[in-house]
């Protein structure tokens, strides 16, 4: 078998870099770092997530149809939060010790997170298009329900399933330098397969989704822009942006995150990369800066959401009393 998993920039699954036997001897810096630091995003994204979805839950001014594919993002993240213990020991380990059931589970949870994050955005953008299109045009959305809203993440959930049933069906255990291993095993020829994985991984992870985001909100700042509102409607249109606003903030926050992690996959695809203690600490830090992408959010919807602020402190003394 090819050893494909020893390098990140060959390699599909965010847990790859994990895999290398002698990392430590190579970067032992980074070897001691990094279950600090995906602790810590484990400890501030099961926080934020938590909170984000208990007040989205609880909070009956929080029940918009923004919002619910909001509780949806917040639901992917804080699924992979609760698996990152596990990834975490696999990394100290340096070997698998949960069973082949369990490998195929957490590299679902991992492939979940990688694709919904940007096709509930997607869906965010799609409805923040039809809003402005509405507003512009005076016309009411009787369609746009929290109910549709509901069946409109419903069928995310069952796409992304689809999307990702062939990491599943890859994902084994197999033993490398004498250690267990949950990795991707592909058929021969396993160089033209990864190559496929690769390609298909940017491609419905990443190019559809952004290209997608990227028109609907040049065409809505267009429309925006031809906008003449009389008095009555001003007050609307500024909360409507304001809601555009965090979309777009949480938008580039996520690309900030996961754009380095597809440009690998270009790299990649074509060029030959040594395997150096430098381009080693390059992949350690994309992969936790997507990893940290589970985290942030919540912040972004304290920060921007005066809602959200409001009824999450409401909540709180409703407890406390």
């Amino acid at each position: 078998m090819e050893n494909i998993s020893l390098n990140f920039f060959s390699n599909l699954s965010r847990r790859s870099e994990w895999l290398n036997g002698s990392m430590p001897q190579i970067i032992p810096n980074f070897y001691l770092a990094l279950p600090i630091i995906y602790s810590i995003i484990c400890a501030v994204g099961l926080t934020g997530n938590t909170a984000v979805i208990y007040v989205i839950l609880k909070a009956p001014k929080m029940k918009s149809v923004t919002n619910i594919f909001i509780l949806n993002l917040a639901i992917a993240d804080e699924l992979f939060t609760l698996v990152l213990p596990i990834n975490i020991v696999d990394y100290l380990l340096l070997q698998w010790p949960f069973g082949e059931f369990m490998c195929k589970l957490i590299i679902s949870i991992d492939e979940y997170n990688t694709f919904s994050s940007l096709y509930f955005l997607t869906v965010m953008s799609i409805d923040r298009y039809l809003v402005v299109v509405a507003t512009v045009e005076s016309k009411k959305l009787s369609y746009r329900t929290y109910r549709a809203a509901k069946i409109v993440s419903l069928c995310i959930w069952i796409f992304v399933t689809i999307i990702i049933l062939p990491f599943v069906i890859f994902a084994k255990i197999h033993k490398e330098h004498g250690r267990l291993q949950c990795l991707f095993v592909f058929p021969n020829p396993e160089s033209l397969w990864w190559q496929m994985s690769r390609i298909y991984t940017l491609i419905m992870g990443f190019a559809i989704p952004v290209s997608t985001i990227c028109i609907l909100y040049t065409m809505m700042l267009y429309k925006l822009r031809k906008m003449r509102l009389n008095t009555n409607a001003k007050a609307l249109d500024k909360a409507k942006k304001k809601v555009t606003f965090m979309v777009v903030v949480i938008l580039a926050v996520c690309l900030f995150c996961w754009t380095p992690y597809h440009l690998s996959t270009v790299v990649a695809l074509t060029t030959d990369i040594p395997q150096t203690p430098a381009v080693l600490g390059i992949s350690l830090f994309i992969t936790s800066l997507s990893y940290a992408n589970s985290c942030l959010n919540p912040f972004l919807y304290a920060f921007l959401d005066d809602s959200f602020r409001k009824s999450f402190r409401k909540l709180l003394e409703c407890r406390s009393s």
